[in-house]
């Protein structure tokens, strides 16, 4: 569906990057890819810079940034998930980087990480780092990672702590 391969990089995050001693063999910038499923919008990628690495150890970078804009059965923006870096680990699992905010446009509820992981593969999103989840309601909640459907339409943070309304429960 998208492209993204592996990541590894030497240099500023923000100039054409090199991988082991290569540059990119394509690059693109202000690139939009939509991503449909049975004539469907399912996510807008939008990126002001892709680069294409080709070899023995393929690979797709972002690395000035990604948006991303998922949409839930009915055709509505269900979340939009911004990261200041992105790249492909391998054929099916992508990573955000950076300063990764995913805002759920429905609930008004945001989480804040530093590292997501997108398996296409299982159709999930997940993060095992140190999540900041603000409710809708102005609450705060930290936790240990999470996990939800790729659209971001259900998720589930991992340990919570941190302030919590009784009716949560």
């Amino acid at each position: 569906m998208m492209l993204f391969a592996a990541c590894k990089s030497s240099g500023s995050k923000t100039q054409l990057l090199e991988y082991e001693g290569k540059y990119p063999d394509e690059s693109a910038e202000n690139m939009t890819i939509t991503v449909s499923d049975s004539g469907r919008t399912s996510f807008i990628v939008n990126t002001p810079m892709l680069n294409r690495y080709n070899g023995d150890t393929s690979y797709v970078d972002c690395p000035k940034g990604i948006t991303i804009t998922s949409f839930n059965d009915f055709g509505r923006k269900q979340a939009v998930i911004t990261a200041n870096y992105a790249c492909q680990i391998n054929n099916n699992l992508f990573k955000a980087t950076d300063n990764v905010v995913i805002y759920d446009l429905v609930n008004h509820d945001s989480v804040i990480t530093d590292e997501v992981i997108w398996d296409q593969r299982r159709r999930v999103i997940y993060s095992t780092k140190q999540v900041k989840q603000v409710k809708g309601d102005g609450s705060v909640n930290y936790g240990d990672g999470f996990d939800a459907d790729e659209r971001f339409t259900r998720y589930t943070i991992i340990h919570p702590h941190g302030e919590m309304v009784g009716y949560d429960f």
